[in-house]
């Protein structure tokens, strides 16, 4: 029977406010026989003075403690908006990419197919891995080549106002009036430069990565052989995810079903129904022309903007990057889409082509081809990180000091120097409050 007894509490705890509060509490106990059973025969009444045990007691002191959150408090917002945030890590070229997918979820999944088709079952298959499209994404496919067409006009057209500069030795960026002084090259002549870059005009497929892809007319039909790729057309491969999302272009039809495509294993067994007219979803911007999808000559077909005009550009242009990079994020969850493990090479489709092409690690073990494995949304819509400039007409950045500066994509960082507002998501990666020391102040720096 459980037995109360006054005790005396010498350090009170507020529950208003939030952390660790400690106490001491001075009770009276009888033959207790370890710490073990002590524990389990107290019970505490957190903001009370009433404590209970069983037994006959004696005089002892006892010093608790606990924690418990204010209201309100969250603790993973608090953790999700780090203070400073590292770029995804340099891959190296002498290995293949690491799997999206972890490779036992792979291996199970081809040895669940491999099962069911030595039992002669079919394969199961929703849209649209079975050949139809999913009606939901359609409208969202369209809004996404919208999004597409505004953000090579933007970028073209901040192209006349912020100067751009691009490596003509390597791929490197910088959006500024001057080349950095950073010695990071690694161009066939590097050794000679030491290291510093060879800076010429950039353009816009220096700040918004050309990522192409062949066009098929039937994703599910013969592969692409090392023969017959020049009878298929390249296009970017963010248009080549839309148009089988459901957009249509009648300069690149695609074939859409009226029946699902039937598997058994890896073998089709009937390629589906007969062609359809899809519905189209148009909305104001899908009436231009082929050319508005393609950068090529953007620079030119867009003139200059007014001065008073370019930060309304450069947000609009913003808010067109992120609308194209979710909306890829989110078809590329239905849909299929391919990429070498160890080039840039990425085919948009149920399984990649034939064609020997890939000049990468161990290309010779592989006679040319491509190590087909799923693509990520940065091998698709490359973000192209560059140097974060605080000051685009000051003083170009040092090597001494590349551990203080912040990266960007390159199309945030050229918006943002145009006079846009950046999403927070990327201010952790600028290093906006770091501050930036003398150059003989930074051997001194923790």
């Amino acid at each position: 029977m459980l037995q109360q007894f006054p005790g005396v509490l010498l350090a009170s705890w507020d529950p208003s406010q939030r952390g660790v509060f400690l106490g001491i509490v001075e009770l009276k106990k009888h033959k207790l026989p370890g710490l073990k059973s002590y524990s389990h025969q107290l019970k505490f009444q957190v903001g009370h003075e009433n404590i209970q045990t069983d037994g006959p007691t004696t005089l002892g002191t006892f010093c608790y403690g606990g924690q418990r959150p204010a209201q309100g408090f969250n603790s993973k917002k608090q953790e999700s908006y780090r203070q400073n945030v590292d770029l995804p890590p340099i891959l190296p070229k002498k290995k293949k990419k690491p799997y999206p997918i972890p490779l036992k979820k792979i291996q199970q999944a081809a040895r669940a197919d491999k099962k069911l088709a030595e039992k002669g079952i079919e394969k199961s298959l929703e849209p649209p891995k079975n050949g139809l499209l999913v009606p939901d994404l359609i409208p969202l496919a369209y809004e996404v080549l919208d999004a597409w067409k505004i953000l090579i006009r933007g970028i073209a057209q901040l192209l006349h106002v912020v100067p751009v500069h691009a490596c003509s030795e390597c791929s490197e960026v910088h959006v500024a009036h001057s080349g950095h002084c950073i010695q990071n090259c690694h161009g066939p002549t590097s050794s000679k430069r030491r290291g510093f870059h060879s800076w010429v005009k950039g353009s816009i497929n220096d700040v918004l990565l050309p990522i192409e892809s062949y066009h098929m007319y039937d994703p599910f039909g013969p592969r692409i052989k090392h023969d017959t790729r020049f009878n298929y057309d390249r296009i970017p491969a963010l248009v080549e995810l839309c148009i089988q999302a459901g957009v249509d272009i009648p300069e690149y039809p695609s074939r859409r079903r009226t029946k699902p495509v039937r598997m058994i294993g890896r073998k089709l067994i009937d390629l589906g129904g007969s062609d359809e007219e899809p519905q189209q979803c148009l909305s104001v911007h899908s009436t231009s022309s082929l050319v508005d999808i393609d950068t090529h000559r953007a620079f030119e077909r867009f003139p200059a903007p007014t001065e008073l005009a370019v930060p309304g550009i450069a947000q609009e242009t913003i808010r067109a990057y992120e609308k194209v990079r979710w909306g890829v994020t989110k078809l590329m969850r239905k849909y299929t889409v391919k990429a070498c493990g160890y080039c840039s090479e990425v085919h948009v489709g149920p399984w990649g082509h034939n064609a020997k092409l890939c000049g990468e690690f161990k290309h010779q073990w592989r006679d040319g081809k491509h190590g087909w494995q799923d693509a990520t949304v940065d091998e698709v819509f490359p973000p192209n990180y560059v140097w974060h400039v605080r000051d685009p007409e000051g003083p170009p950045l040092k090597s001494a000091l590349k551990r203080f500066y912040g990266k960007a994509p390159a199309v945030v960082e050229l918006c943002l120097q145009a006079g846009a507002q950046v999403p927070d998501r990327y201010k952790t990666m600028m290093r906006l409050d770091i501050v930036i020391p003398e150059s003989d102040e930074a051997f001194s720096v923790a």
